[in-house]
């Protein structure tokens, strides 16, 4: 759950996605939040190490202490191996039905 205080924080932002795409073995990202504040961010990597490279970065370091100290009241990190994904997409309108 974000602070009050967001002074910074769209910047920081802006620069940690483009700091991310530069870790070999990032595959993307994807996001979510309500009008009330509450977020999710899920970053996606091809493995373990792409994950530690991006964890061990000096700059996200020092963005992840900065969102501590001002911009986050309270966060969780999930760390997971996705097993399978599954996706659908709609390629054109349903047509209706006609009746005769």
């Amino acid at each position: 759950m974000r602070s009050l205080e967001q002074s910074g924080y769209s910047e920081t932002n802006a620069r940690m996605e483009d700091l991310v795409k530069d870790v070999p073995g990032f595959l993307g990202m994807d996001h979510a939040q309500t009008p009330g504040g509450l977020g999710i961010t899920v970053g996606y990597f091809r493995d373990a190490d792409a994950l530690t490279e991006w964890r061990n970065n000096a700059e996200h370091r020092a963005a992840q202490e900065r969102g501590q100290a001002e911009w986050y009241q309270s966060y969780t990190l999930h760390v997971a191996k996705v097993e399978r994904s599954h996706g659908f997409t709609r390629v054109h309108a349903p047509q209706s039905p006609t009746t005769d």
